[in-house]
């Protein structure tokens, strides 16, 4: 077993082929997302573990300079490891030794990992990490299984999106596939959303840097939302792995738009797409902990309290999804004034602030622009 640093062109095919062929992935490990986010200011650094010549797991790290007092890493989604491989627990062991050696007292280290990876959490626990209160990732998301029939899917929607899946059609609520020349009027209408809720607007450049890196591949797909022929409603959904996921999203609702329901017909026609195209589950894109925890452990007094971006989520049927604990390394002395930064009002609000563009999502958003 052979760990290697850094990427030629043929190792970064072999890489993109096993992170899209794995389950439970995400597109933040590809390279095209390396390259989506080094146009703000990110840059890459890849190990790749080698057994019998062939890559069998490895880990992309986001890497970035001039934060704080040093710099910081990040490895969202990841390390990714193949289901073929002989011995998964001695992979994830020369993973955690790769990875640890790379926090040291300027530069502390993320890790949020992909779908089943609680043993990297727990090796990394064995080497000086600790479990991470940062908000580095959503702690969980709501899923939807696709492997069920349309008929049983749409039994599980919410009396309302049942009403109103024989309703859209004729209130003039159409739903089409976009692309490219989509990609302005996706990124006024998420300005729309984000006024309405109070954030920052991710830039145009960054939304047409993510579909253009992402959609050749296959790993991003466009839908916009029409009433009488005027587009109010647009989403952008990524797919990696068998999940496809909500990413970026914004909804005009003035007007009688407002009124019918347009977003819950662009996601239910993206569910029936997705089911179609074979991904196994739909992935509402990260939930409010608090909800999180609230529904894994069956509680619905506090429902009201639930935000209502999170709550409309529940009307397709999804179920609560935790994923693995994230992890950090923070060496001393910048783990000191972390620590004191968590402990005060006005530290939170400014660490909430850096990890919300650390994950390229912007304060506020409950929808689907939120990522990992």
């Amino acid at each position: 077993m052979q760990v290697v640093h850094g990427l030629d062109p043929a190792s970064a095919r072999e890489w993109d082929a096993l992170v899209a062929a794995t389950a439970g992935t995400d597109v933040n490990q590809l390279t095209a997302w390396a390259r989506v986010r080094a146009t703000v200011g990110y840059s890459a650094h890849h190990l790749l573990v080698r057994e019998g010549g062939a890559v069998v797991a490895g880990a992309q790290l986001l890497l970035r300079a001039r934060v704080g007092p040093a710099g910081l890493a990040y490895l969202p989604s990841g390390p990714v490891i193949s289901a073929s491989v002989a011995d998964r627990a001695a992979v994830v062991e020369v993973l955690a030794d790769a990875l640890a050696g790379w926090s040291n007292p300027v530069r502390p280290l993320f890790v949020q990992p992909p779908d089943g990876g609680e043993d990297v959490s727990a090796a990394l626990a064995a080497r000086g990490f600790r479990r991470s209160e940062a908000g580095v990732a959503p702690a969980g998301t709501l899923r939807l299984d696709l492997a069920v029939g349309e008929e049983a899917l749409r039994a599980g929607l919410g009396r309302r999106l049942r009403y109103w899946t024989g309703k859209w059609a004729e209130r003039g609520v159409a739903v089409r596939r976009g692309d490219e020349r989509d990609l302005g009027l996706l990124s006024e209408l998420m300005a729309h959303t984000a006024r309405h809720q109070g954030y920052e607007p991710l830039p145009r450049h960054y939304v047409e840097a993510f579909y253009g890196e992402l959609a050749p591949g296959g790993h991003a797909v466009v839908f916009v939302g029409e009433v009488d022929g005027r587009p109010v409603a647009a989403d952008l959904l990524t797919g990696c792995g068998g999940v496809i996921k909500g990413r970026l999203g914004g909804f005009d609702r003035s007007g009688p738009a407002g009124k019918l329901s347009v977003p819950g017909a662009m996601r239910w026609t993206a569910i029936r797409w997705a089911r179609e195209q074979g991904y196994r589950w739909f992935d509402f894109g990260g939930i409010d902990a608090e909800m999180l925890a609230d529904l894994l452990a069956g509680r619905s007094e506090n429902e009201e309290s639930w935000p209502g971006a999170d709550r409309a989520k529940l009307s397709f049927g999804g179920t609560a999804y935790a994923y693995p604990p994230a992890v950090e390394r923070v060496a001393a002395p910048a783990r000191w004034a972390y620590d004191a930064a968590r402990h005060s009002e006005t530290g939170r609000r400014l660490l909430s602030t850096a990890t919300e563009r650390l994950r390229g999502a912007r304060p506020g958003h409950g929808g689907p622009a939120q990522q990992k």
